[in-house]
C-alpha cells in the first residue's frame, strides 16, 4: 500500500523487551502525510508465557510529515503548504502478543504521542501507533 515498514525486538528477560520500528512511504497513494519514522520502544508485559500476552510500551518517534496547515480565517478554511517537518515525539501503546509452539509471532497494538518541537508547524502533531503484525521468533 505505498509503505514499508519493519521492527525488530529484542527480548531482555522474561518480562521486558527493547525494540525499534522504522517506516518509509515509497508512494503517496493512500498515505501523503508521512515520509518516514524511525520508533524506538520499551515493553514490559505482563502475560504468563515468556514476553507475550498483554503489554505497556513506552515509544520515541523521530519523523517527518507533511508541513501543511489549514486555518479558519473569519470562516473561510485556507490551507497553507509549508516544507516538510522533522519532529520527535513520546508515547505510550498497549497491545497483545500470540506466540505459538512453532515461533510464529501474532501482535496487535494501538499507541498514541505527541510532537516535542514542531507541532506548530503542521497539522499533523499526534502520532497514532497502530499494528497487527505476524512475525517469527528466532
Amino acid at each position: 500500500m505505498g509503505l514499508l515498514e519493519g521492527t525488530y525486538e529484542r527480548i531482555l528477560n522474561n518480562k521486558s523487551s527493547l525494540g525499534i520500528t522504522a517506516m518509509y512511504a515509497f508512494s503517496r497513494k493512500y498515505d501523503e502525510d508521512v515520509n518516514f519514522l524511525i520508533s524506538p520502544f520499551y515493553r514490559r508485559y505482563f502475560g504468563k508465557k515468556y514476553a507475550a500476552g498483554f503489554f505497556i510500551e513506552g515509544f520515541s518517534t523521530i519523523g517527518s510529515v507533511d508541513g501543511k496547515q489549514l486555518y479558519d480565517l473569519d470562516g473561510n478554511l485556507t490551507l497553507k503548504e509549508g516544507p516538510d517537518v522533522i519532529d520527535l515525539s513520546l508515547g505510550l501503546s498497549f497491545g497483545y502478543k500470540w506466540v505459538t509452539k512453532s515461533g510464529i509471532v501474532f501482535e496487535a497494538l494501538v499507541g498514541m504521542g505527541g510532537n516535542l518541537f514542531n507541532a506548530d508547524k503542521t497539522d499533523h502533531n499526534v502520532i497514532n501507533r497502530r499494528a497487527i503484525s505476524i512475525g517469527y521468533r528466532f
